[in-house]
């Protein structure tokens, strides 16, 4: 079956589900594979549960004319999101980033959302699957898209926004993670560059942060004609310092756009960790650009509260928590450990877990964090995980697990402090939240 015959009945049936367990009525199934997994043996139980149609490519399972059968499924669902796209005349902001992506993309769509009907990644489907499915979830009325884009390797944020198609775009920063899959830091920069090359190509919208010197000379080399620069500099299209970070970020911003007379307007945020203060700035000079109104603006920057474990300040009974264990590597445990620094408390603790994807470089990158957190004056300091118990000493607290250390917490509660949680995914520091 073409894509345009597929696209018709897209469009009757507009609901894609993957997942047996999640079919909705009248929805079309992407019988998807995985190394453990293999979606066409589900195709029939999923017509049973309702699905309209189930999109299948191996011919044993084709029972009947609502299995449709095609070359590759995966292939078939991103060829159908990169129709659907063509047929959708709105701006498509693409952001990628090593870290903040997450937390740009809903800043952004808080403040849009102020004044347009738009559509946002949701959680985090930002990968060869997942930007597909976003795209197909689009409706019909919606004013701006704004999808997150995520990668380990190279060329994948160029096959994304052949999906995609961005109009405009922003890259949140470039630092260092999933070595394994980039094999350096130039590798990156080269894979994060492939969204600037995207636009300069088709002639597309840059929004760069002018304080970070490795985006405007990556900008730079990619000659891209379209751009708008945000940063601490008044010559900046948009500007901004921070005013209190204590614990959540108030900034003072201005711009100079025509239509902004009041150069002395104020966002006040619910995030912490003076590394959000990009983040912040960059929603509210897409903000600016597409035409809101510093009251549309604030109010948007104000409403979006962090979830999912990024810089979010959690109180409990014993402790206040610092929750930003949704995933690290060095680039944000750095800016991490550079906030908790600055945070004004008597009792500071640090919790941190390995970051993962490092390859070669792991035992190097490991060692600098460990040097750096005692370089700050932290009442006591917890490394959790294989690389890090490498490196164990008898001033810090080391273990090899996370079972390890909650076993320990459990015998040694911490009290009357304040919390740095952070570690990647895999080391599932949340399970010793209930401790503290």
């Amino acid at each position: 079956m073409n894509i345009e015959k597929l696209y018709s009945i897209y469009l009757e049936h507009p609901t894609i589900c993957t997942d047996t367990r999640l079919i909705e009525e009248g929805c079309l199934f992407f019988a998807l594979k995985g190394d453990n997994f293999n979606g066409n043996k589900f195709a029939h139980q999923a017509l049973q549960k309702g699905a309209a149609y189930a999109i299948i490519d191996e011919e044993e399972y084709c029972q009947s004319a609502r299995h449709i059968l095609v070359s590759d499924v995966l292939e078939t669902l991103q060829n159908l999101a990169k129709h659907r796209r063509s047929q959708l005349k709105i701006p498509f902001i693409g952001i990628t980033g090593t870290n903040g992506k997450t937390t740009t993309k809903e800043l952004i769509n808080a403040v849009l959302s102020q004044h347009y009907k738009t559509f946002a990644t949701k959680g985090n489907l930002n990968n060869h699957i997942g930007v597909p499915l976003t795209i197909l979830s689009i409706q019909a009325d919606t004013e701006i898209a704004i999808i997150e884009m995520g990668a380990n390797h190279q060329q994948e944020i160029e096959f994304l926004c052949s999906i995609s198609q961005p109009t405009h775009g922003l890259i949140t920063n470039v630092g260092k993670a999933h070595l394994e899959g980039f094999g350096s830091f130039d590798g990156v920069k080269k894979a994060k560059g492939e969204l600037y090359t995207y636009l300069a190509e088709h002639q597309g919208i840059a929004f760069i942060n002018q304080d970070n010197k490795i985006l405007t000379e990556m900008a730079n080399a990619r000659l891209i004609k379209n751009t708008i620069d945000y940063g601490r500099s008044e010559t900046s299209y948009v500007s901004g310092k921070i005013l209190n970070s204590a614990p959540y970020i108030s900034i003072k911003w201005s711009s100079r756009s025509e239509e902004f007379e009041n150069n002395g307007l104020e966002a006040n945020s619910n995030l912490t960790g003076t590394y959000n203060f990009e983040n912040i700035l960059a929603a509210i000079t897409i903000g600016c650009f597409f035409r809101l109104s510093p009251d549309e603006i604030n109010k948007g920057v104000h409403s979006y509260l962090p979830s999912n474990n990024r810089s979010q300040i959690t109180k409990t009974e014993q402790n206040t928590l610092i929750c930003d264990y949704y995933n690290a590597n060095p680039s944000s445990v750095q800016v991490a450990l550079d906030n908790l620094e600055t945070v004004n408390a008597e009792n500071k603790v640090l919790i941190l877990g390995d970051m993962f994807e490092l390859g070669d470089e792991a035992a190097a990158e490991h060692l600098e964090i460990v040097a750096k957190a005692q370089r700050i004056d932290l009442s006591k300091r917890i490394f959790i995980g294989q690389e890090f118990y490498k490196l164990k000493n008898t001033s810090d607290h080391f273990y090899p697990s996370t079972t390890e250390a909650f076993d320990a917490l459990k015998n040694n509660p911490i009290t009357n402090a304040t919390i740095l949680i952070k570690g990647s995914r895999g080391m599932k520091l949340e399970t010793l939240v209930p401790l503290l």
